[in-house]
């Protein structure tokens, strides 16, 4: 029965792939230049929730689509239930390809994708259309890095205006931060796979199980069998270095889990619903 309803589920949201509208890309002002966005937003003058959505190491798109699919469908699914999706592009804004392979990477998580959170936050503050106290955040790998430290209490906005409603992380690398004692300021969800050997489940779990008792509401979900990437539809398990594609970590395994893939759907909805 699950694997029916998993399938019918991917068959309603290729169909919505075709018929969605185009994103529309916005113009974002940073301190040293412009963050360039992509923008999925339901029909009418809302206001609507609003998820700010951060891509991984690999980019928000390409020479040919300006929204990779893996993020796409899930912006989709998000703009079904009523969400306006944002997705800033951290890389391509710098004029940089994926940064997976690349040693001196000039776009940390901690720094500059941090600063394009505040400044996607700050320019949908002022947006008529955004119901400005139901704005979350969504991450992906080096994405969902940024989005740790973006929701810890020493990055709390200097802005006006209501905080973050909620974060999720996807497969985070958690390392950095369970050694530096993280702790959220908005209610965060981390998941991941027990197999994941390009993020660590062990050091995630340490991190929230840490910020327990002194942090906003964290909660963890470790997927068995699950690898990186689960989440991502139509991607065979291989080796990330088997392969030449500068979008893919160096090392570890990627692959869609059916099962974590739908159940991490249904955990995304009901976190963002809180």
């Amino acid at each position: 029965m699950r694997l029916r309803l998993t399938a019918l589920f991917l068959m309603l949201l290729m169909s919505a792939a075709h018929a969605a509208p185009a994103p529309q890309q916005v113009d974002i002002p940073l301190s040293s230049g412009i963050l360039h966005a992509q923008l999925y937003k339901p029909e009418g003058e809302g206001p609507f929730p609003t998820v700010i959505a951060l891509h991984g190491c690999g980019g928000l798109g390409n020479h040919s689509e300006s929204v990779l699919p893996r993020y796409r469908d899930w912006a989709l699914q998000l703009l079904g239930a009523g969400n306006a999706v944002l997705l800033p592009d951290s890389y391509g804004s710098r004029e940089l390809g994926p940064q997976c392979r690349v040693k001196e990477s000039h776009v940390k998580a901690r720094r500059e994708r941090v600063a394009d959170v505040a400044a996607s936050r700050a320019w949908l503050m002022k947006q008529s259309w955004v119901a400005r106290d139901r704005v979350s955040l969504i991450g992906w790998a080096n994405g969902a890095s940024a989005l740790l430290w973006a929701v810890r209490p020493q990055s709390a906005a200097r802005e006006a205006g209501p905080d973050f409603r909620a974060a999720i992380a996807f497969y985070p690398d958690c390392r950095i931060s369970a050694g530096l004692g993280w702790s959220a300021r908005v209610p965060t969800l981390v998941l991941i796979g027990a197999n994941d050997d390009v993020s660590s489940p062990p050091a995630c779990r340490q991190m929230v199980d840490g910020a327990r008792g002194r942090s906003a509401l964290t909660r963890i979900v470790v997927y068995p069998d699950a690898y990186h990437d689960f989440d991502r539809a139509n991607t065979p398990l291989h080796a990330a270095a088997g392969t030449t594609d500068a979008a893919a970590p160096e090392h570890g395994h990627l692959g869609t889990d059916a099962q974590a893939r739908a159940e991490s759907q249904r955990e995304v909805v009901e976190w963002l619903a809180r």
